[in-house]
């Protein structure tokens, strides 16, 4: 059975892009300016068929203009997560977005330091008097209060040029029935004043913590069919979505 499985597609009213799939088994698409390379995976790969044990989730994905330059503007990520995926947030302190709305990355993990779920980083592309200028941060991902009655998490990232931006977006996580358990909803804020462009995320995901006696992860996983999938869907300003799974092997013990 293959490492993995990618099926995406790009679509701009009923327009289809060009898909390919790297040998390194990630997902890139273009559509016309636009591409995206995205990819994701866990370890370990071998897990229990029935019940759950703790996993590291890795993902990430690049946007870029296919002639170079600032590519289109992300404005939403929706990520769902397999069936046999679980999030655990019990006894695991929380960090609400406006304890750290204007901290520094150093200071927000000081200030939600037990609530740090996951870390990784962001980069994007400003256009400003004329130039394109590099921005990147730190990310942290920190365990929020729930929203609505669902678990949430709290998206940290601070740049400094040309100006400094603090962003500590709150994701809420709605637990749904059907192939997917968990549904994840990223709204993308303007980045310098909507002169900027998302280009990278990259993140790492889990968290091993004591709580009521017992020991816990924030996220855990079984191998009940040898696949675990993950989908994901990309909105832009200009309308276009990248929408699409991929699948992983798994080994079950």
């Amino acid at each position: 059975m293959p490492s993995s499985t990618l099926k995406f597609a790009a679509l701009l009213g009923c327009t289809v892009a060009v898909l390919a799939a790297t040998a390194a088994g990630a997902a890139l698409v273009a559509y016309q300016d636009l591409v995206l390379h995205a990819n994701g995976g866990f370890t370990p790969r071998t897990l229990p068929r029935s019940h759950y044990a703790p996993i590291q989730f890795k993902g990430h994905f690049d946007i870029d203009a296919r002639g170079g330059g600032r590519p289109r503007v992300l404005q939403r990520v929706v990520l769902d997560f397999d069936r046999d995926g679980r999030l655990g947030v019990a006894g695991l302190p929380t960090c609400a977005a406006e304890q750290i709305a204007s901290a520094s990355v150093a200071e927000a993990r000081q200030i939600c330091r037990g609530a740090i779920v996951g870390r990784g980083h962001v980069e994007a592309l400003i256009e400003f008097g004329g130039a394109e200028i590099p921005a990147k941060s730190d990310l942290t991902v920190f365990n929020a209060p729930p929203v609505e009655g669902h678990p949430a998490v709290v998206l940290h990232a601070q740049t400094t040029a040309p100006a400094t931006q603090t962003f500590a977006i709150v994701a809420p996580i709605v637990r749904r029935r059907g192939e997917y358990r968990y549904r994840v909803t990223i709204e993308v804020p303007a980045i310098a004043g909507g002169l900027g462009s998302l280009t990278h995320l990259d993140a790492e995901i889990g968290r091993r913590y004591e709580a009521g006696g017992k020991q816990r992860s924030y996220v855990s996983a079984r191998c009940s069919d040898n696949i675990l999938r993950t989908r994901g869907g990309f909105t832009f300003a200009d309308g276009t979505l990248i929408e699409g799974s991929v699948e992983k092997f798994c080994r079950a013990e």
